[in-house]
């Protein structure tokens, strides 16, 4: 493990395509959504433990969720926890790690990652961010991770690179495309240069400032501009002060898809962003007949290919349904088709409409 390797988990997210399980207050980063007997966010603080040393690993979350973070990742440094006052998604979520590391080491390196994803091969997950590691200390260059696609996945973005190498395992990249039609996203696989963005980035942290400063001035300007004030007592202060200034914008939008030092390295490790039910389903072991269940009381008679997720003290019948999303919790029963799961925000939306916050 190297000194100057850092890894950043950014775990500030609500999860509203997860509700009911995913609430306000406690969101699916922090929920075993599986079954595995671990939360997602600990899954990812142990997969990147393996990378580099615990108090290299730094969490950025809500204000609100500060709490949670320090009981379920009792290992981390309590000051390696960086509260958000509010959600501007990951540019300025990154920009605050890296003005941070930067005044306390000036030769950082780090890995910028979601706390929500799903790693099913955790070894060859490593070697690969070991490379990605090895690649940008070298090199000039702001590196994602793309992983080779397996359907026509409407839900994820798509990075179309070269096809020839610019390193061993490393392309450059041509094109960002978000959440494509379901024909283009079979053009996309046919074509056989287009990998699922996963969203994992890794740079030399002034690589990433400079950057900024470059491709989104108006944020690199108000946090150089309290830069003095990171690792003292008058931190929070800063934050508080620069992040009603932020433009709230993601840093694939604002700085990956504008900058001409990005590459790309191909990955299989089993990943998914476990961004809705539908994923859950095909990460989940499941039955005979295609159901993937959660809960230990769950009982299934003519149902197939649904995801049911219950608590274990709840005896729950299941009776010819068929690709549906079953969801109870102690006060919201969702019963959902699985090929509306997109729609789930809008529903919540609509929850909110009608009652207000409480189911939220």
């Amino acid at each position: 493990m190297k000194k100057h390797h850092y890894v950043a988990i950014m775990a500030g997210g609500i999860g509203s395509r997860f509700w009911p399980m995913s609430r306000t207050d406690f969101p699916k980063q922090f929920l075993d959504i599986l079954g595995t007997g671990k939360t997602l966010i600990q899954q990812t603080f142990d997969r990147y433990a393996k990378l580099v040393p615990k108090e290299n690993i730094y969490i950025i979350t809500a204000d609100e969720y500060v709490h949670i973070v320090k009981k379920q990742v009792p290992d981390i440094p309590a000051d390696n926890i960086l509260a958000e006052p509010s959600r501007k998604n990951t540019a300025p979520c990154i920009a605050y790690i890296a003005f941070k590391l930067i005044k306390k080491d000036p030769k950082a390196v780090m890995i910028a990652a979601p706390a929500d994803n799903l790693i099913l091969e955790t070894d060859e997950f490593v070697k690969t961010a070991k490379r990605a590691f090895d690649f940008v200390d070298h090199i000039n260059a702001l590196l994602t991770i793309g992983v080779k696609p397996t359907y026509p996945n409407t839900g994820y973005g798509y990075i179309q690179h070269e096809t020839v190498e610019a390193a061993p395992h490393v392309y450059k990249v041509k094109t960002f495309t978000e959440k494509p039609n379901v024909d283009l996203a079979k053009a996309f696989i046919a074509s056989g240069d287009f990998l699922w963005n996963a969203g994992i980035f890794t740079w030399k942290v002034k690589n990433i400032i400079a950057a900024f400063e470059k491709y989104l001035p108006e944020i690199y300007d108000v946090f150089a501009a309290e830069k003095d004030k990171f690792n003292t007592p008058e931190e929070k202060e800063a934050i508080e002060t620069i992040y009603p200034q932020c433009t709230n914008i993601s840093v694939d939008f604002a700085v990956m898809e504008k900058a001409d030092n990005v590459y790309v390295i191909p990955a299989t490790f089993g990943w998914s962003d476990l961004g809705t039910w539908n994923s859950a389903w095909e990460n989940k072991d499941k039955d005979y007949f295609g159901n993937a269940v959660v809960g230990k009381n769950v009982m299934v008679v003519d149902a197939n290919n649904c995801i049911v997720h219950v608590p274990d003290n709840k005896l729950v019948l299941l009776q010819g349904l068929k690709d549906y999303i079953v969801v109870d919790t102690k006060d919201v029963l969702m019963i959902c088709k699985k090929e509306k799961e997109q729609e789930i925000k809008e529903y919540v939306a609509e929850v909110k409409r009608n009652k207000g916050d409480k189911f939220l």
